[in-house]
């Protein structure tokens, strides 16, 4: 037996860093307060999502790993309460600027770091001004919980990166997320399609998820976007265990006993019965 307790939270941020950096701290500890070994925070929590416009003045927010004001900060909250955090943060490397992701181990060490792969383009959605796709694959990592992959919103709406996560040995797989309407069409509502894609993830590859998505309206220049929370977790039959409103603020927990889900996904063969030889024709188009 081996029970680990999962959380996600959700919050609107404000346009003060340290503001949204205490937020984000007092979440976690709440987080943790209730029994939680793993948190995950929402994509970019430190400062508004951004980009909805395209002005460089915004290229200043980026911080260099693993020095980062954010990883710093959350790597002494990681040691001071024995939990794991995967830690969203806009990174400069040199000339190149990534939206990343570092997972930070219970003792507090900031561990590998991952690029976000699939970078969208699309009205109040225009990180490809900002982000350089993500260039060092698809990430897992040995921590005092467990084994945990994690990718970053745009992310998860493909089945190939969830499946590398898995066939990496993945036990849980994170999505912090900023996604909410679309300013093009008010009238479009992915907030379920969103869901059901990640759960299908879930069930596919017999692994629990955790999303944690952002709540609150940010207005920008051009365009404004109101963000549907809806943070959830399912459990590895892609069945959503705990789930969010669209508007509180707050945190969900899960326990999972990851030897007892290590066995049921041995026994369902589903990776047993894998046909990779005959997978080749996926990159061909």
């Amino acid at each position: 037996m081996r029970n680990v307790t999962f959380a996600a939270t959700q919050f609107a941020v404000s346009s003060n860093f340290d503001e949204n950096i205490a937020k984000g701290e007092a979440l976690v500890k709440q987080a943790a307060e209730q029994g939680a070994n793993a948190i995950l925070l929402q994509e970019l929590f430190a400062g508004y999502y951004w980009c909805k416009d395209q002005d460089p003045k915004y290229f200043d927010w980026a911080e260099p790993y693993p020095g980062s004001r954010v990883l710093q900060h959350f790597s002494t909250v990681a040691k001071q309460l024995d939990v794991v955090l995967p830690i969203s943060y806009f990174e400069k490397a040199g000339n190149a600027h990534f939206n990343s992701l570092a997972m930070i181990d219970a003792d507090g060490t900031i561990m590998d770091n991952y690029r976000k792969m699939h970078i969208p383009d699309g009205h109040g959605y225009q990180e490809k001004y900002y982000f350089s796709p993500g260039d060092n694959g698809f990430k897992v990592w040995d921590t005092k919980f467990g084994r945990m992959g994690a990718a970053i919103c745009w992310d998860q709406w493909f089945p190939e990166a969830a499946r590398i996560l898995a066939l990496q040995g993945a036990e849980v797989i994170y999505y912090p997320t900023a996604i909410g309407s679309e300013p093009q069409d008010p009238n479009w509502d992915s907030r379920e399609h969103w869901q059901r894609v990640m759960q299908g993830h879930s069930g596919a590859n017999m692994v629990p998820v955790v999303a944690s998505n952002r709540i609150g309206t940010e207005q920008g220049e051009t365009c404004g976007i109101t963000f549907y929370g809806s943070s959830f977790i399912t459990d590895p039959f892609g069945a959503k265990v705990q789930e969010m409103d669209k508007t509180s603020e707050g945190v969900i927990c899960q326990q999972f006993d990851l030897d007892k889900v290590a066995k049921q996904r041995a026994s369902w063969g589903l990776f047993r019965d894998r046909r990779p030889e005959y997978y080749g024709r996926i990159t061909q188009f």
